[in-house]
């Protein structure tokens, strides 16, 4: 079971039995560099166990590849807009066998479409 603590700025995975789980994403305090969240809410696992989360305030979309200290930006994370390359407030999130991410852009009232490796959505 995978659990954003909004408050904690964290994501955490928890095990049956387990109380404190095992921190995968965050847990540097809110901020914005690479080793940090901003209000996590939604995230995915895709079947290589990376972690997808919509990075709220920080208009982003973070994959933390399992044990990894940093995350890496895969969508948004130019600051809050409607351009290609911008998300505004994203959420929901879905992750395809072919490793396309897709995002609701909540504040942008659309979902946006990152294939690996893109610069912007579509």
């Amino acid at each position: 079971l995978y659990v954003a603590d909004t408050g904690k700025h964290e994501v955490r995975r928890f095990q049956l039995g387990e109380k404190n789980g095992i921190l995968v994403a965050g847990g540097n305090g809110q901020g914005s560099v690479l080793n940090q969240l901003n209000s996590p809410a939604c995230l995915v696992v895709d079947r290589q166990q990376n972690v997808y989360v919509s990075d709220i305030n920080n208009h982003r979309v973070m994959k933390w590849v399992e044990g990894a200290t940093e995350g890496i930006v895969v969508a948004g994370g130019q600051g809050e807009g409607s351009a290609l390359t911008q998300l505004y407030y994203p959420s929901g999130l879905f992750v395809d066998t072919l490793g396309t991410l897709y995002v609701a852009d909540t504040s942008n009232h659309r979902v946006m479409r990152w294939t690996q490796g893109a610069t912007q959505g579509t």
